[in-house]
């Protein structure tokens, strides 16, 4: 893979420019951009997959779901269905997409809705349902829409200001894409970040005088949970265990899992994988089968027969000085 991005480094001017017109067309007004009369908030990146959008996303539901009628709208990347989509008790990860249906499964008083065009998805919302809020989902470099906040993430071992634009980096658009956010939120951060990291990120990222920037970190559970059960972590220790992982970046997890001294084998897949048949039928031979939230979602219904088979870890989604970001997200709405 590297090899490759190598030989396609020509191609890069010819990605930067592209991406770097469309921009300025829709910076000038010359392509058009659709604003809303209420709160919608965009949470997105400049990279490609790996920066926390869906524990961000679940952050911003908690937050909001109490007070307001919160909907959130994605592209439903890899659904078996197209169009506008909600969320009812027939959704499945086939036909809303594996992440929507994780907000669905986890927060039934919020709405949950799917559309490749986002202009079309928030009409349909706005028509039919009434919601308070709308939270974009990945929709960043979704220019059609002008999102009233956009909060970007960048992950803390690879920052957006140290990469460079596809093929041969990993960011959609180039890094002057960065200055649309209102919040630069940098995610995956060690637990205990010194002050002295983060003021080299500072450094680093130099956000502008309209962005805050904020911090966040992934705890994981010291418990697994299954259909029927939970039971702490430690109880792994001398089962065959084997790690099933479908997400962009699973070092973090396999890194958590190691230092509490868990054997296990690994099973990589890509982002979104789809799992084949024969794929479900070797897992189903494994002895314990433990994976993401976001791939028990997709494979909970392949154990139907033997459910404790299948367990997932729970992470936890911490941002530093929480009550300044809950305020700047709360002015905002209320600005509306």
């Amino acid at each position: 893979m590297k090899l490759l991005r190598k030989i396609l480094f020509p191609f890069v001017p010819i990605y930067y420019l592209v991406t770097c017109v469309r921009n300025i067309l829709y910076d000038l007004g010359w392509k058009s951009s659709k604003s809303y009369n209420l709160p919608v908030i965009c949470v997105g990146n400049l990279s490609v997959g790996g920066t926390g959008k869906t524990p961000t996303i679940e952050y911003l539901i908690r937050l909001l779901k109490d007070d307001h009628k919160v909907a959130t709208l994605s592209r439903g990347y890899k659904r078996e269905s197209s169009g506008f989509v909600i969320a009812d008790t027939h959704a499945t990860a086939k036909t809303i997409g594996d992440e929507p249906f994780q907000f669905y499964k986890k927060f039934k008083d919020v709405i949950v809705s799917v559309d490749e065009n986002r202009q079309h998805g928030i009409s349909q919302l706005i028509k039919s349902l009434q919601p308070e809020v709308i939270l974009l989902d990945d929709a960043f470099q979704h220019r059609k829409v002008k999102a009233g906040f956009n909060i970007l993430l960048t992950a803390y071992n690879n920052l957006y200001c140290d990469d460079s634009v596809l093929p041969t980096g990993n960011l959609r658009e180039p890094r002057a894409g960065a200055k649309r956010a209102d919040i630069i939120l940098v995610t995956k951060c060690p637990v205990s970040i010194s002050t002295s990291e983060k003021e080299l990120v500072l450094k680093k990222i130099k956000p502008l005088s309209h962005q805050s920037v904020y911090f966040s970190m992934i705890s994981y559970s010291e418990r697994i949970l299954s259909e029927n059960d939970n039971f702490y972590l430690e109880d792994l220790k001398g089962k065959n265990v084997t790690l099933v992982t479908g997400i962009a970046n699973p070092k973090p997890l396999l890194d958590y899992l190691k230092s509490k001294s868990i054997n296990f084998e690994h099973l990589n897949y890509k982002d979104h994988h789809a799992f084949t048949i024969s794929e479900i039928e070797t897992l189903k031979q494994k002895e314990i089968v433990l994976t993401t939230e976001k791939d028990y979602v997709r494979l909970k219904n392949e154990f139907t027969s033997n459910p404790e088979q299948l367990c997932y870890l729970p992470i936890s989604f911490i941002i530093d000085n929480d009550s300044a970001f809950n305020a700047q997200v709360g002015a905002f709405i209320n600005t509306i």
